[in-house]
C-alpha cells in the first residue's frame, strides 16, 4: 500500500486520484468515480467531492492509497 501526503484537513476524492499518480487527468478521475470502480475505506463511491481526511483508503485498479497528513 502506497500512501499520499495531504497539508490541509482533507483532500477530495477526485484530487487524491490525480495526486497517487492514478489518472492523469480530473475529467479521467471523475469517470472513474462516477462509474462506481472506486472504493473508499472498502466501499464503492461514487461522490467525486467525496472528502478523505487522514487514515482514510481509497482503491483504484488494484492499488491501495492511505491518506496521511
Amino acid at each position: 500500500m502506497d500512501n499520499i501526503k495531504i497539508r490541509d484537513d482533507y483532500i477530495k476524492l477526485g484530487q487524491a486520484l490525480k495526486l497517487a499518480g492514478l489518472v492523469n487527468e480530473g475529467v479521467d478521475a471523475k469517470y472513474a468515480i462516477i462509474e462506481g470502480e472506486v472504493k473508499v475505506n472498502g466501499e464503492v463511491c461514487t461522490q467525486r467531492g467525496k472528502k478523505l481526511i487522514s487514515g482514510d483508503e481509497f482503491s483504484y485498479l488494484g492499488q491501495t492509497i492511505k491518506v496521511i497528513n
